[in-house]
């Protein structure tokens, strides 16, 4: 039905927020299906690139599974840079690098921090705070990896910052230790 509708779009005149809607619905389709190869194929039959954009980010806000969440902020981060405010850029970076975080994570344990995949940080102290230290490891060394040269609103010194708080509360004893004298 969305090839008909496309190319119905191609014979006749079909007003822009049409267009948007039709788009927008199929590759949402095409994203929940995990047809990431059809869904670069729709993206790049768009000729209007204002269009492609818009689509992009509206699927983007829909807050889609991980990996349609994951392909869609690579898209927009390789082909809409530019033409994204710094805000905007920045939420999406940070959604790609959670995303990458997560991807690090056990497939059955990524559904309990889905929540916070646009907030990479604050992840990492849940995953600190739920004593997740194998798993903090590697999402430390993924996250070093995809900040360099980056800046999404955190920095690696603000990873290191916050391992250090949590490295110093866990050493942290709540009562005195008394000497027993013979």
């Amino acid at each position: 039905d969305y090839e008909l509708c496309e190319e119905w779009g191609h014979l006749y005149p079909v007003p822009r927020e049409d267009l948007i809607n039709l788009h927008r619905e199929q590759l949402l389709h095409l994203l929940e299906m995990g047809d990431m190869e059809k869904a670069l194929q729709l993206l790049q039959r768009i000729e209007d690139p204002g269009v492609c954009l818009a689509i992009s980010e509206q699927c983007l806000d829909q807050h889609l599974n991980l990996a349609a969440s994951h392909f869609l902020a690579d898209y927009l981060t390789a082909h809409f840079y530019a033409s994204l405010t710094t805000a905007r850029r920045n939420e999406i970076q940070a959604l790609y690098i959670g995303s990458k975080v997560l991807l690090t994570l056990p497939e059955l344990s990524r559904v309990n921090y889905f929540h916070l995949s646009s907030r990479p940080l604050l992840m990492l102290e849940q995953l600190l705070m739920n004593m997740k230290v194998d798993w903090v490891a590697v999402a430390v060394q993924t996250l070093h990896q995809l900040l360099a040269g980056q800046e999404i609103g955190f920095t690696v010194e603000d990873i290191d910052n916050l391992l250090s708080k949590y490295a110093e509360k866990a050493l942290n004893f709540p009562f005195t230790l008394k000497e027993k004298r013979s």
